[in-house]
């Protein structure tokens, strides 16, 4: 009975406006560290990446946007986003933090795999990239102070005036045939990102 009062629309925007406001203030209090800048620089001139992170820090990736938008004001995020309903809350918020959102498949791939997919890059990213020839943007980010979630990925909910690291790795190239082949390299990118955001955090 909860569940579904949890889901009626207006109550998910009321819910999404709440978390967004946190997040916002959360973000734009903490004091940044961010490395790959010149890669973050590059991407944003073209305008075209696929920016690739694991699913438990989304909520930090407004701050990569912010900072990569002071450079370029005119550049544009686009999220891909379930079509469940936890999905669809997770878009309401990202367009309160002022990213467009497209909403794709309803199947919760890491949850749908068990623990051990939380880490797993997904295919979609590879393919998106192959196909619309943008390179792939691995990223990896942490915060010092952040609460996690009960959720199957362990999202972070990052904590106000506290200390975060954001990293970039180069950008990966992605053929359009054989765009699979390309989805351990950009794993192995992604995982090193995050290592070294979590050692900066330190």
């Amino acid at each position: 009975m909860l569940k579904d009062f949890a889901r009626r629309p207006a109550v998910q925007a009321l819910l999404a406006w709440a978390i967004a406001a946190w997040l916002s203030f959360a973000l734009r209090t903490t004091r940044w560290t961010i490395e790959g800048d010149d890669e973050v620089r590059a991407v944003a001139a073209s305008g075209r990446a696929v920016a690739a992170f694991w699913h438990e820090t989304l909520p930090l990736m407004p701050a990569l946007f912010r900072h990569a938008r002071r450079a370029h004001p005119t550049l544009r995020a686009t999220a891909l986003a379930s079509r469940h309903h936890d999905g669809r809350l997770l878009g309401e918020i990202m367009r309160a933090l002022g990213t467009e959102v497209v909403h794709g498949s309803s199947r919760r791939d890491g949850r749908d795999r068990g623990g051990a997919a939380r880490r797993r890059a997904a295919g979609g990213v590879a393919q998106l990239a192959g196909i619309s020839g943008a390179p792939v943007l691995p990223c990896g980010a942490m915060m010092r102070h952040c609460v996690r979630l009960g959720t199957w990925d362990r999202m972070m909910l990052p904590l106000p005036f506290g200390r975060g690291a954001i990293v970039c790795g180069a950008p990966i190239d992605v053929p359009r045939e054989g765009w699979a082949a390309a989805l351990p390299g950009i794993e192995a990118a992604i995982t090193a990102a995050t290592a070294r955001a979590e050692a900066l955090c330190r």
